[in-house]
């Protein structure tokens, strides 16, 4: 009789799939600064954090479109007062199907990932 083990399935996280987020700004950096590092950099996104180092969301390309004829109200409005990927946000244990499905259900190309404290370790994109 020969007795065959066979090895448990295993479920990739978002901790695996993951990358380190390069850019990231505070969340009272103005906007026509947040336009100009998005272009210098080559980006399609920025992190943005607030006051605490935690997680406020992600600003991207599609978010500073309105903003990109530059007016004495873009020298004066930090990123947090405009429309941007808020949370939820992912979590380093969340099972990458399940990150995969919200993503999709929001229409997010990239999502943050934070730890139990809400700062940002990471970006999943799919």
């Amino acid at each position: 009789m020969t007795l065959t083990l066979e090895h448990p399935a295993t479920t990739a996280t978002v901790g695996d799939l993951m990358r380190h987020p390069e850019l990231q700004i505070s969340d009272d950096v103005m906007v026509d600064m947040a336009i100009d590092i998005l272009h210098s950099s080559g980006a399609d996104h920025l992190l943005v954090r607030d006051d605490d180092g935690r997680c406020a969301g992600l600003l991207t390309r599609l978010h500073l479109a309105p903003f990109q004829t530059r007016t004495r109200s873009t020298e004066r409005t930090p990123v947090r007062d405009i429309v941007l990927d808020q949370a939820p946000f992912a979590t380093a244990d969340m099972p990458a199907t399940t990150a995969a499905a919200a993503m999709r259900a929001r229409g997010l190309g990239t999502w943050p990932v934070v730890d139990p404290d809400g700062h940002a370790i990471g970006l999943l994109s799919f």
